[in-house]
């Protein structure tokens, strides 16, 4: 802080910024600006479960506000916070069992195969851990008015006011990425009418003490093994250490600050407070042991700490507002209802002075217009639990606007370069022991995660998960020696903060899953279409696609069919019934496999032609593989064949769609070059059934986009927003907590991310070479809208507008020269474009190219 005892003497700071990239661009074509509705989730009352709370984040520092009145409770998280310590992910008896498990399921006795595939198991992954809490308590038995608390997902701040007697008081929290702390600010409208006692708790072994100058230090360290059953976790030998400090600066002439017990700071009769909460770990990487660690966290969490509090909170508050709105202003979106929406807006065409006489909109047309803004505006000053109940009667879109924008939110706050990936949670638990230890799973849920980063204009959210496979290569490189005798690396269907690579343990149908490593290298690729980042294809994505490329070639063997097949193979978490009538999980070659080997072989095939590889040993080894893969079949009832031989399913409405794959996120079928499979895609769409978890419902939704089923794309939005109630979860029915957080049930976040990322593919799907511009818009749904500033593969970025249901005009643009950008296509229309960098190009209704500017 500045000395100017927390009255930000010098005022407000305003940054005063050029316009995003797509506003520019709407600005320059004459584009209306329209009044953008507020994106704030919104609560009645303070928190009763941790789903009600509002989630803040630093992509490290995570916090939970609940909001309450008596006592404010900020529950916290760093990324880095887990037990145990690096593992040994190599099995020397697994070769052997490899070897029965393939000769069993060449004999075609598939459960026994199951059976036997236990003994291929590793150890189970280490548990994330939640790191404390921030313990405010104001009195009891308050009595107040006028509560509100809300999440705006424009500044990244949650906020609370309300009034006792006469006295309003409110508080405002962000988590800052530029200068890692937790800020909070505490007023009150009345001098001297704030007092509250402040400290710090956790779960985890820890000790705390304050210093004089208003610090509440806390130091700890998590359990050095996994927490085993009922086990005391203090048992364990020490792992990762951790240190948060909580500094205290009150404003006022009359305040006082004292200290109790040694482990509180109480504060009486102050203006206001501003909270400062910093925190470090000793993790040095995955591949150093806790007890190894040179790292000192309490110097570390000081360091941020002093560096904070040389900044006025305005001016904490500026840079943190700068930081997250060069991200998160990228891509704004609308969606309405019908043209009154439109016409309510500030568009300048339909105002009364630009009506010409063949327009014929009336002025009680343009009445009707103001009341539906007033009710949009109404809609969104309401409790988000109320539109969620009362959503599948309104269908309100702002909903849906609110819903995609809270998935870019949460991927800004939870993933960012220097961070850990965003696990299964984000950085958003509360226990220790939380669902499925709150780890990254890599059979759909951690890659889910990431779906959002290209389309929805955050690709460097995306640098974490590139950092964890390189971490995931060198692990998985000694999996796939030791265990299977293979080249290259591999890695399994869970993994954790020490990039574990071996199967998990337990049963084979989701711990036998070698294709999590290859799913994960085609985000490499895909990162590299979107930005054409030459330097990081050759730096980055080519060694680690080639070192999985490599490891899937050594794990494809003779087949007793001719083809190269994959032996043991599963299709994740799903069942079959063998021929035998027994149940059993393990065969060979399942599509998912299959689907994921030509995703892989193609991005290494693609990478070589760009980078002058094309003679190399691997290049040449997949070129005569990818003939010799089986192909994708059909079953008799029409349906996309999930394993290699037509099963009978036991059941038949499972959650995972993994043999889909190759539709979407994969590119080997598509409505032009395969409709066959895609007609046998949306059987098995209608098969499977429209229910499921929430990652479930965000899949499904992507998948009917790139099937251009609108209608069915759009199910599955009101198949989401359901409420869950805390008290009440039924396990895989999806839907969404007051919070907005996605439901397994329990919470997992990976539906959050899954949302936007399918809406943006309802809006615009591209290839290397083709550019779809609203190919699953709902038209009856949404008729009027726009969307600015979604990206397509090419480097471009694209605004669309569109009105009575029909494309209006488009803008795309790209930054890059080596974009191959060919054609653009709207339903019946198609167009034959090239794009030269740094140009925006304006298409009307009939894709006719209306002029050009540079950006």
């Amino acid at each position: 802080m500045d000395g100017d005892d927390g009255n930000d003497a010098g005022g407000d700071w305003i940054w005063v910024r050029p316009p995003q990239e797509a506003e520019a661009a709407s600005a320059a074509a004459g584009w209306p600006v329209e009044d953008a509705r507020p994106l704030k989730v919104v609560f009645a009352s303070p928190a009763r479960y941790f789903t009600d709370a509002a989630p803040i984040g630093n992509g490290r520092l995570g916090a939970m506000v609940w909001g309450g009145v008596a006592s404010e409770r900020l529950q916290l998280n760093h990324d880095t916070l887990w037990t145990g310590g690096p593992g040994n992910y190599t099995n020397p008896k697994a070769p052997a069992v490899l070897s029965n498990v393939r000769s069993l399921v060449d004999k075609g006795q598939y459960a026994e195969a199951t059976a036997v595939a236990y003994d291929l198991s590793g150890e189970q992954t280490q548990v994330y851990q939640p790191l404390g809490d921030i313990n405010i308590a104001f009195g009891e038995d308050i009595r107040y008015t006028n509560y509100e608390r809300y999440l705006d997902l424009e500044s990244a701040t949650a906020n609370v006011t309300y009034n006792v007697g006469e006295v309003t008081y409110s508080r405002e929290h962000f988590s800052s990425h530029p200068h890692q702390v937790i800020a909070t600010k505490i007023s009150a409208d009345k001098s001297g009418a704030l007092s509250c006692t402040v400290s710090l708790a956790t779960p985890l072994d820890h000790r705390i003490r304050v210093t004089d100058a208003n610090e509440i230090i806390m130091e700890g360290s998590c359990p050095g093994e996994r927490p085993a059953g009922d086990e005391n976790a203090f048992d364990h030998p020490k792992g990762i250490r951790f240190c948060a400090i909580l500094y205290l600066q009150m404003s006022g002439a009359n305040g006082t600050v004292q200290v109790l017990n040694d482990k509180m700071l109480k504060l009486d009769g102050a203006d206001s407070v501003v909270l400062l909460l910093a925190a470090a770990t000793s993790f040095e990487g995955p591949f150093v042991q806790p007890s190894e660690s040179t790292l000192d966290p309490t110097t570390s969490a000081f360091t941020t700490l002093n560096m904070a509090r040389s900044m006025s909170y305005s001016q904490l508050k500026a840079y943190h507002m700068d930081d997250y709105q060069s991200l998160f202003q990228r891509v704004s979106l609308q969606l309405s209802r019908g043209s009154n929406d439109m016409l309510g807006g500030s568009t300048s065409a339909h105002s009364p002075d630009n009506i010409s006489q063949d327009t014929a909109v009336s002025d009680c047309a343009i009445q009707m217009a103001a009341c539906s803004r007033l009710n949009e505006l109404s809609n969104s000053e309401k409790p988000t639990v109320d539109r969620i109940v009362s959503f599948i009667h309104d269908e309100d879109p702002s909903l849906v606007e609110l819903l995609f924008q809270f998935g870019r939110y949460l991927l800004i706050s939870c993933s960012r370069p220097g961070t850990q990936i965003a696990n299964l949670q984000g950085i958003w638990s509360n226990d220790t022991e939380p669902p499925w230890d709150a780890a990254p799973h890599p059979n759909i849920n951690l890659q889910m995660n990431y779906w959002p980063s290209l389309t929805c204009n955050l690709s460097e959210c995306q640098e974490p998960l590139f950092d964890f496979i390189g971490s995931l290569s060198v692990n998985g490189a000694k999996t796939s020696k030791v265990n299977y005798g293979a080249n290259g690396w591999v890695s399994h269907q869970v993994t954790d903060l020490w990039a574990k690579t071996s199967p998990d343990a337990g049963d084979p149908s989701w711990a036998l899953w070698p294709m999590g490593g290859p799913w994960l290298a085609t985000h490499l690729w895909e990162h590299y279409s979107f930005t054409m980042d030459k330097q990081f294809l050759e730096k980055t994505a080519y060694p680690l696609l080639e070192g999985s490329a490599s490891f899937l070639l050594s794990w494809l063997i003779e087949g007793q069919r001719g083809y190269l097949e994959t032996n043991p193979s599963t299709s994740p978490e799903h069942y079959f019934i063998a021929p035998n009538g027994k149940q059993a999980c393990v065969s060979y070659s399942t599509t998912m496999d299959m689907s994921v080997i030509r995703e892989v072989f193609s991005a290494v095939l693609l990478s070589a032609d760009i980078l002058g590889k094309s003679s190399t040993d691997v290049v040449q080894r997949i070129k005569k593989a990818l003939p010799r893969l089986p192909p994708v079949q059909i079953s008799r009832d029409g349906t996309i064949m999930e394993w290699a031989q037509d099963f009978k399913d036991p059941e038949v409405q499972h959650r995972h769609v993994s043999h889909l794959f190759g539709l979407y996120p994969g590119h080997t079928m598509t409505l032009e070059q395969t409709p066959d499979l895609c007609k046998a895609v949306a059987n098995s769409l209608y098969k499977r059934g429209d229910e499921g978890p929430g990652w479930s419902t965000a899949w499904k939704m992507a998948l009917w986009a790139h099937l251009h089923n609108s209608e069915h794309a759009y199910k599955m939005i009101l198949q989401l927003i359901t409420l869950v109630d805390p008290e009440h979860e039924v396990s895989k029915e999806g839907g969404l907590y007051s919070n907005l957080f996605t439901a397994h049930p329990p919470f997992q976040i990976d539906a959050n991310f899954g949302f936007p990322a399918a809406l943006s593919e309802m809006l615009v799907q591209s290839t290397g070479s083709d550019l779809y511009l609203l190919p699953a818009l709902p038209r009856d749904k949404w008729p009027q809208g726009f969307v600015k500033g979604l990206k397509a593969r090419g480097g471009l970025t694209v605004n669309i507008c569109w009105k009575e249901g029909s494309l209006h005009e488009a803008l795309l643009w790209s930054g890059s020269s080596q974009n191959s950008l060919a054609r653009v296509h709207y339903g019946s229309h198609s167009a034959a474009i090239g794009v030269s960098p740094g140009q925006v190009y304006r298409f009307n209704s009939d894709l006719k190219c209306l002029k050009s500017w540079p950006l």
